[in-house]
């Protein structure tokens, strides 16, 4: 004996009336009959009771579907561009700004185009598997997308359509699901682990300030140093301003971070403290609110510059003096492994694994215990040359002598006193 069929009635609250519809299956169908509205006498029980009757007209074989009015179906099933529309708009106000541009983007570029005119019951998981076909072959023909950013749409295609079966406008989410998604080659998470390559990659960061001197103040050497030595992310880093650097006492203040643990004191490392009172000194005459890594003009630096130019020129040269000098090339290197570097340098120096995390804004002690295994295998050697890089030891500050070779074949030379500060870390 097959199971009896069931249904549900739906409700729907608007902004001046409340609407009752049935939801159940006949003749193999998925059916959704609009019965009535509060404003003409209908309530829940009265619903129920008209649902118990289709039912029994189903079973007996009697009841035949009505003819729906287009805004009947329209408000019971929408379509794709005015649910995701509704979506947006309700979830826009818990995201910052930025994830709010990126949502647009993902909905107004990919999403809409192909999903919008579709009605909610007509995305079915093929439907969504031909998305998902037809974005790898826009990518194969040169499109500047990858598998990563498509999961990115098809995640947020799950998220507009699992509210959607919250609100039961559908019975299930046709985009959940891992089947759905595009396998995706995790990038090797590279950071610096030894010292000579620090060091190379600040000598070369030096070197090309010292040829742009005149051109350009974007101290690619400063900045570096300070995303290997105080681990910010890039977009902390350019928010910077010198009033956030309390270089008397030796600590950063990162109060533009994306999480609420991200909000913090980072302490200065010696080698750090020594490059940004020099900077402070070259800068003497801006104020306090001033962008500590601005452009020429001003204004703050755009993190795609600093990824595909500055560090890629960077290293470039640092390379090109490693090669002469015989040594193992740099890693393939992002903002995000100077992160991982300076997590790697505090584990090497024997930071407690809990200072680590709160150094770098986590909430989450998981890479930090995995950059904890990671340099677990650095030999005594290796975490030696590590310490006498962060006192300053191994890299010299940045002068008209640059060109001078040091002990370790890269620029490097004895550390020099750092000047005293006053009140405000302004060099006496």
């Amino acid at each position: 004996m097959g199971r009896r069929a069931g249904g549900s009635i739906v409700t729907y609250d608007g902004a001046r009336d409340t609407s009752f519809a049935a939801r159940f299956v006949a003749y193999g169908e998925r059916r959704h009959v609009t019965l009535g509205k509060v404003s003409d006498g209908w309530t829940r029980d009265k619903a129920q009771e008209e649902l118990a009757n289709i039912l029994a007209d189903v079973r007996r074989g009697r009841w035949i579907p009505p003819l729906p009015s287009p805004e009947a179906t329209a408000s019971a099933d929408p379509t794709f561009h005015e649910f995701a529309s509704e979506w947006f708009e309700a979830k826009r106000r818990e995201l910052r700004p930025n994830t709010v541009s990126a949502y647009r983007f993902e909905l107004s570029h990919h999403l809409l185009p192909f999903f919008g005119s579709y009605r909610l019951s007509e995305i079915t998981p093929r439907l969504v598997d031909h998305y998902k076909a037809a974005k790898l072959r826009e990518s194969e023909l040169g499109g500047r997308i990858g598998a990563e950013y498509i999961n990115k749409q098809l995640t947020r295609l799950t998220q507009i359509m699992e509210t959607a079966t919250e609100y039961d406008l559908i019975e299930r989410n046709p985009a959940a699901g891992k089947r759905r998604r595009l396998k995706v080659q995790r990038p090797e998470r590279t950071f610096l682990d030894r010292a000579e390559h620090i060091a190379g990659l600040l000598d070369a960061a030096a070197e090309l300030d010292r040829k742009a001197r005149g051109r350009d103040s974007r101290n690619r050497h400063a900045l570096l140093a300070t995303l290997i030595f105080a681990g910010l992310r890039i977009s902390e880093a350019l928010c910077l301003r010198w009033r956030d650097l309390d270089l008397a006492d030796g600590r950063i203040r990162v109060g533009d971070s994306k999480t609420a643990a991200g909000v913090r004191w980072v302490d200065l490392l010696p080698v750090l403290r020594d490059v940004l009172l020099a900077l402070r000194a070259e800068h003497i005459d801006v104020g306090s609110d001033a962008l500590v890594f601005a452009t020429a003009s001003g204004g703050q630096q755009n993190p795609s510059n600093v990824r595909n130019r500055l560090l890629a020129k960077a290293c470039e040269k640092a390379n090109e003096t490693l090669e002469e000098a015989k040594e193992m090339p740099l890693p393939h290197l992002t903002p995000h492994a100077m992160r991982r570097t300076f997590a790697s340098i505090l584990v090497a120096l024997g930071r407690d694994p809990r200072y680590v995390m709160t150094q770098l804004g986590h909430a989450d002690p998981k890479f930090t215990l995995k950059i904890y295994a990671q340099t677990m295998a650095f030999g005594d050697d290796q975490r030696a040359r590590l310490e006498a890089l962060v006192n300053g030891e191994l890299l010299r500050l940045p002068d008209e002598n640059r060109g001078r070779k040091g002990r370790n074949g890269l620029g490097a030379g004895p550390r020099k006193k750092s000047p005293q500060a006053n009140e405000s870390g302004i060099p006496l």
